[in-house]
């Protein structure tokens, strides 16, 4: 017999680190060569590592949440016989890597439960005005909860995270109705207990047990990320309210001679009227390096679209969307989301963006105040829409009151780079464009 070492292996692309997010093995554990043996998230992925030997661990490195720098041991594995050369020269390049900091993650992040804080993409199918929301979810049917049935909690789509709570609980996720999609979420999870525990108005006026959850991963990174940001940008908002009723009625215009192409949500018409006005008002498409005290103001819009996940928020990035025509841009969103969601995102697809959308869909309300997206200046946010009774200017120059769809449009920046009548200028022209949508389409 022969003890192993096995370390942290270089997952490339300059990372220096990862933090463990879940062991799938532990000390005692027979294992066999390209068995999973933990999840260890940087802060581009989540990545599995995968055991490159035959044994049984020894030892691991760390608990949930630790952080295991490249080359270090991750694992120690006893093993029958010698170790062959090439597991033991894979071992050396880790531990020999010498990779530069990782560069954080920009994104502010909501609580996954918190609805006020919540940040949504648009769904990129949608079947109504407010194409791009999510719908609220439903507790599910009241269900015994404590019955577990392991096979058919397997069938259920969800993640690893969502699977270990359920299993924690004693939950048996075929119970468990999801909102939407079918892949059941924390979300659904928390209604559920809810629901079959009285929602803490059970008969006895007992209340509900208080659960300590240990802030890992993605979780963890937003809650730095979001802190950064609001500790170093002193940040204002503006809001003003659009009239979308012409607008909708041209994206149902669209919509209905499509032929084979993406359904038009609000987002791609909202992005194109961002994108128009951008040439005209360079500093809100601008990053600002607060230690070299440089603002780059980007010529190219690299648009991020602030995306709910199982796992938190992501956010996916939009090439050169100033580039990109409606179809086009429909047809990214709904790749790019669907990416961030299902886990199969690129580290390139979520970075880079020199200003980001971010929508809370028909939870939005009457006005949001969303944090940047640092190191950028500028972060939008489009709310609920909503019809409401309006004075009109008819043809014959008399007003008349008419139902209008009205939507507000949120901006939050930063106010060391950009000043309040520059973002209210910008907005008003934004807002002059959606108005008046025929002049999206001029050139």
């Amino acid at each position: 017999m022969a003890k192993f070492t096995f370390n942290m292996p270089d997952v490339g692309e300059g990372v220096a680190e990862a933090e463990v997010v879940e062991w799938h093995v532990a000390v005692g554990d027979t294992i066999g060569e390209d068995q999973h043996l933990v999840d260890v998230m940087t802060d581009k992925a989540t990545i599995d590592i995968e055991s490159p030997v035959d044994g049984k661990v020894l030892e691991v490195a760390g608990e949930v949440g630790d952080t295991i720098a490249v080359g270090s041991m991750l694992l120690v594995i006893e093993v029958e016989g010698e170790v062959h050369d090439d597991v033991e020269e894979e071992n050396e390049a880790a531990a020999e890597a010498d990779a530069p900091e990782p560069a954080p993650t920009p994104a502010p992040a909501p609580k996954d439960e918190d609805i006020e804080e919540r940040i949504e993409v648009e769904n990129p199918d949608p079947s109504d005005a407010d194409d791009a929301m999510e719908a609220d979810p439903k507790p599910a049917p009241k269900q015994p909860v404590g019955k577990k049935s392991d096979e058919s909690s397997q069938k259920v789509l969800a993640s690893p995270a969502v699977r270990k709570r359920a299993k924690d609980l004693g939950v048996d996720l075929a119970q468990v109705k999801p909102a939407e999609d079918g892949r059941v979420r924390h979300g659904d999870l928390d209604q559920f207990i809810a629901y079959n525990s009285g929602g803490g108005f059970s008969p006895a006026g007992g209340a509900r047990e208080d659960e300590a959850i240990k802030v890992i991963g993605l979780r963890k990174r937003i809650a730095q990320n979001m802190s950064a940001a609001k500790r170093n940008i002193p940040h204002f908002t503006y809001v003003e309210e659009c009239d979308v009723t012409e607008l909708e009625r041209m994206r149902a215009d669209l919509n209905s001679a499509r032929g084979n192409k993406p359904k038009l949500t609000m987002l791609p018409l909202l992005i194109t009227a961002i994108c128009k006005l951008i040439p005209q008002f360079p500093m809100i498409n601008a990053r600002y390096d607060d230690e070299a005290n440089v603002v780059t103001r980007h010529g190219a819009v690299h648009l991020g679209m602030a995306t709910q996940t199982d796992n938190g928020l992501m956010v996916p990035v939009i090439r050169d969307a100033q580039a990109r025509n409606l179809w086009q841009l429909a047809n990214e969103i709904g790749r790019l989301a669907e990416a961030a969601r299902d886990g199969s995102a690129k580290s390139d697809e979520l970075s880079g963006s020199t200003l980001t959308v971010t929508s809370l869909g028909p939870l939005g309300g009457v006005a949001t105040t969303p944090v940047i997206n640092r190191p950028e200046v500028a972060i939008i946010g489009p709310n609920r829409m909503i019809e409401r009774p309006m004075y009109v200017t008819g043809p014959d120059g008399h007003e008349r009151i008419e139902k209008r769809k009205l939507m507000n449009i949120s901006i939050s920046c930063d106010h060391r780079v950009v000043d309040g009548y520059d973002a209210a200028s910008f907005i008003q022209e934004v807002k002059k464009l959606i108005e008046t949508p025929v002049l999206l389409l001029s050139d």
